[in-house]
C-alpha cells in the first residue's frame, strides 16, 4: 500500500522518590538564595511516558502552584474513556493521556476486564509501573510521602514543573507489563506529533538484538532524534552477566541503575542476645520460634512445593538461603508463606542484596551473618529470635554502587558504542502507585497503598528523563545528542566515601561497561564547557558503516524528512562523535576523529589530560583547543597503537578536555586484539597528549 515503508513482526516487550533527588544535589533549599533548579526550569517543557498508563488522582500528577497555561506548542488530548474523564482527570500538569491496544489484543484476544487482572481499557493505570515512573520523572511536590512509616519525606519527580503526557503501550498480563511494538510504534507517531520535547520508555527486549531497523523502539527514536526530542530508555535487569545490555541505539539514551545512600537496618537479636542488622521493609516487631528450612522443606530448598508438610512454620520465622537451590526471596517468601510461617529471614551474598516488599516480612542479610544464625539454631533445643521494625537511615555508604540486576555492556549488537551510557538511581525508589494494584502485584496481596518502593532500571529512566527536561528547558536549542553529551561528560565515578564505585554483584570497581560515562551528576550538566554534538547524517553514516543498505536505512528515517541516506565514501563506526571511544578489535595504530562544540563562555582555551588503557600508547592532536566563539566546532584526533600481544581483553582509559573548571571527560575502552598476527607497537610514553 502506498504510504507503507516497511513491515516487520511485532514482538511483545517487557517493562523493565523521597530521597533520590537530594542525594544527587538537587535539592529544595532556597539558602542559596537561588530558585531551586527543579523549580526553575521545566514549565516549557513535554514530558512523554510510555508505560502502564496513569492514575490522575494521584497528589504527584495535581498542578503546581503558579503552573502557566499549557505550553501552546502542545497538540495532543487526553482522551475519555473506561473510568477515566479528561474534565477531571487531565489539568495543566497531566495534559494528554491516549492508551495504544490493537497490537496487544492481536497477540493476546480481548482485553481481560473482569477478575484480579482486569484491565482499564483507557489510559488508567491497573499495574502502578506507569505512574511510578511518571512520578519519578516529573511528580508535583508531595509532603509526607512514605510507605508504611519508611522512606518518609517529600517526594518529587526530576522537573517538578514540567508537563506530562501518558501514552499507555503495556498491560496487565500475567502478573506483568506486556508492550506491543504495533502499540509502541503508534504511540511514537502521536508523541510526536503531540509536540512533545522528551519521551521516557522503561521497556525492551532481552538479547538477541535485533537489527535497528526491525525494532519499533529503535525507528521510534530515530524519528524523534530528528525531530529534536530526547528518549530515554532502561538498560535491562539482566546484570551482573555481560553483554545483555538493551536498547542499544547510539541516538537513543541508555540508562543503567545505581543504589542511592539510604538504608533500611533491621535488628536481629537471637535467643542467645547475639545480635545482627539485616535489611528489611519490615514495619512489625516479632518474637518466635526461629527455625531453619531442612525442618520445613525438601532439601532445605525454599521453593513452593518442597514443603514436606511433616512440620509446620506456624508462629515461626525461618531461614532460608539462596545458595540452596538458586532462589530468590520472593519465591522463598512464598514457600514460607505457603508452610504457614510468619517471616523470612533471607541469606545471599552482600553483593547480590536486592531488597523488596515480598509480602511475608522479609529480612535480607549476607552469608556470614546467616551461618552464624544456622550455628546458633542447630546448637540450641528451643532457638528463638527477635525481629524489630526497620528503621530508615541516610548516608548508607558506600553509595552510589551500580545496581546488582542493572545490565551490563559492551553491546551485542554494536560493541564500537558504548552502552549502558550513564546509570542514576534505580533501587528502591519511592514513587506514586496505582492504589488498584498492591505492592507486590500477587493475588493473594490486598494491600492498596498510594507510594511504593519498586526498583530496577524502569526507575533510572525516569530519573534522566526528567534532568533531561530541565536540561531542555534551559538550553532549548540543543539536540538531543548535546544533552546526552552533556549528562556523559560530566558524569562521575567516585561513591560518597571517594572510592571507585563499585561493580554491584561483584566486589570488583566498575569500568565503563557497568556505568557508562559514570553516575549522572545533573548540577554540573548544566554547564558541560563543551559537547559532542551529532547530526541526522551523521548517525546514517553510522549504520553504513555496520553494514547497512540504503533501503534498510531508509525504513528508519522520518518520511519526507528530505535526509540524505546515501552511503558514500568510507566509514568507520569508531567515527561517529560519540561521547565515548570504544575500539573493540585494536590490530595496529588507529586514529580515530571527534569534533567538539562549544557551548560555554565565548572565549576558551582547553588542554587534554589521557590517561591510557594499559598496553596501549595514546596521542591527541593538537595539544589544545581554542575556542573563540560561542557554539563554535574544532576538532581532535586520537591515535591509538597496540603495546602489548593481547587477545578478548578489554583495557580502559579516559580523554580528559579541561580549562580549569570545566572537565569534559568520556571513557576509552580498547581491546588489543593482534595475539595471532603478533603485529604490536611498542615504542612511546604509555601516555602523550601532543602529535
Amino acid at each position: 500500500m502506498e504510504g507503507v515503508i516497511s513491515v516487520f513482526r511485532s514482538k511483545m516487550l517487557k517493562l523493565h522518590t523521597t530521597r533520590s533527588w537530594d542525594f544527587m544535589g538537587l535539592t529544595l533549599d532556597y539558602s542559596a538564595h537561588s530558585i531551586p533548579m527543579q523549580l526553575k526550569y521545566g514549565d516549557d517543557v513535554i514530558v512523554a511516558i510510555f508505560d502502564t498508563g496513569v492514575w490522575p488522582e494521584s497528589e504527584s500528577f495535581r498542578e503546581e502552584s503558579n503552573l502557566g497555561p499549557i505550553p501552546k506548542s502542545w497538540r495532543g488530548k487526553c482522551v475519555k474513556a473506561d473510568t477515566f474523564d479528561p474534565a477531571t482527570a487531565c489539568n495543566r500538569k497531566l495534559i494528554g493521556a491516549r492508551f495504544y491496544l490493537a497490537g496487544f489484543e492481536l497477540d493476546y484476544g480481548p482485553l481481560n476486564a473482569t477478575g484480579f487482572d482486569a484491565e482499564f481499557r483507557s489510559p488508567r493505570d491497573r499495574l502502578g509501573h506507569g505512574t511510578h515512573t511518571a512520578s519519578t520523572a516529573v511528580g508535583s511536590i508531595s509532603s509526607g510521602v512514605n510507605f508504611y512509616g519508611l522512606g518518609s519525606g517529600n517526594a518529587r519527580g526530576g522537573a517538578p514543573r514540567a508537563r506530562l503526557a501518558v501514552y499507555k503501550i503495556c498491560w496487565f498480563k500475567d502478573l506483568e507489563g506486556r508492550c506491543s511494538e504495533a502499540d509502541i510504534m503508534a504511540a511514537f507517531d502521536d508523541a510526536l506529533n503531540d509536540g512533545v520535547h522528551v519521551i521516557s520508555a522503561s521497556l525492551g527486549s532481552s538479547p538477541p538484538l535485533m537489527p535497528f531497523f526491525s525494532m519499533s523502539t529503535d525507528i521510534g527514536s530515530f524519528h524523534a532524534m530528528q525531530m529534536g526530542v530526547t528518549v530515554v530508555f532502561s538498560a535491562g535487569n539482566e546484570g551482573p552477566d555481560t553483554s545483555l545490555v538493551q536498547n542499544v541505539s547510539p541516538w537513543g539514551m541508555c540508562v543503567g541503575a545505581s543504589t542511592i545512600d539510604r538504608g533500611f537496618p533491621t535488628k536481629i537479636t537471637l535467643g542467645n542476645n547475639v545480635s545482627f542488622v539485616g535489611q528489611s521493609f519490615n514495619i512489625k516487631e516479632m518474637k518466635m520460634d526461629f527455625v531453619d528450612s531442612t525442618s520445613l522443606f525438601d532439601g532445605g530448598l525454599c521453593s513452593f512445593g518442597k514443603w514436606n508438610k511433616s512440620n509446620s512454620a506456624t508462629n515461626k520465622i525461618v531461614l532460608c538461603f539462596s545458595t540452596v537451590g538458586q532462589v530468590s526471596s520472593t519465591a522463598a517468601a512464598y514457600a514460607v508463606l505457603q508452610a504457614n510461617g510468619s517471616a523470612l529471614i533471607f541469606a545471599e551474598p552482600f553483593t547480590k542484596q536486592n531488597l523488596q516488599d515480598d509480602f511475608l516480612p522479609t529480612i535480607h542479610v549476607d552469608l556470614y551473618q546467616a551461618t552464624q544464625m544456622l550455628y546458633y539454631i542447630r546448637s540450641t533445643r528451643n532457638s528463638t529470635v527477635h525481629i524489630s521494625p526497620s528503621k530508615t537511615e541516610i548516608d548508607h555508604v558506600p553509595a552510589p554502587k551500580v545496581a546488582y540486576f542493572s545490565s551490563r555492556g559492551p553491546s551485542s549488537a554494536t560493541p564500537n558504542i558504548l552502552k549502558p551510557d550513564i546509570i542514576a538511581p534505580g533501587e528502591n525508589i519511592l514513587a506514586a502507585w496505582s492504589p488498584k494494584s498492591s505492592p507486590t502485584l500477587l493475588p493473594f496481596d490486598d494491600r492498596s497503598v498510594d507510594w511504593n518502593f519498586d526498583s530496577g532500571t524502569s526507575m533510572s529512566c525516569p530519573h534522566v528523563s526528567g534532568i533531561v527536561a530541565l536540561i531542555k528547558s534551559a538550553h532549548p536549542d540543543w539536540s538531543p545528542a548535546a544533552i546526552k553529551s552533556a549528562l556523559m561528560t560530566t558524569a562521575y565515578m567516585s561513591d560518597t566515601s571517594s572510592e571507585t564505585i563499585l561493580a554491584g554483584g561483584t566486589l570488583k570497581p566498575v569500568d565503563p561497561f557497568d556505568i557508562g560515562a559514570g553516575h549522572i551528576n545533573p548540577l554540573k550538566a548544566m554547564d558541560p564547557g563543551l559537547v559532542y554534538d551529532i547530526e541526522a547524517r551523521d548517525h546514517v553514516l553510522f549504520l553504513c558503516s555496520i553494514g547497512y543498505s540504503k533501503e534498510q536505512i531508509n525504513r528508519m528515517v522520518v518520511p519526507s524528512s528530505g535526509l540524505d541516506i546515501s552511503c558514500t565514501g568510507n566509514h568507520s563506526d569508531t567515527d561517529l562523535n560519540y561521547p565515548a571511544i570504544t575500539i573493540s578489535d585494536l590490530r595496529w595504530t588507529t586514529t580515530v576523529k571527534r569534533t567538539l562544540t562549544n557551548v560555554g563562555h565565548g572565549h576558551a582555551l582547553y588542554y587534554p589530560i589521557i590517561t591510557s588503557p594499559q598496553g596501549v600508547h595514546t596521542w591527541v592532536w593538537p595539544n589544545r583547543l581554542v575556542f573563540k566563539y560561542y557554539k563554535e566546532k574544532l576538532s581532535y584526533f586520537l591515535t591509538v597503537a597496540p603495546a602489548k600481544q593481547s587477545t578478548s581483553r578489554y583495557d580502559f582509559g579516559e580523554i580528559v578536555w579541561s580549562d580549569g573548571y570545566h572537565h569534559v571527560r568520556i571513557p576509552l575502552i580498547v581491546r588489543v586484539n593482534n595475539e595471532k598476527n603478533g603485529d604490536f607497537d611498542c615504542g612511546g610514553d604509555e601516555s602523550r597528549s601532543s602529535a
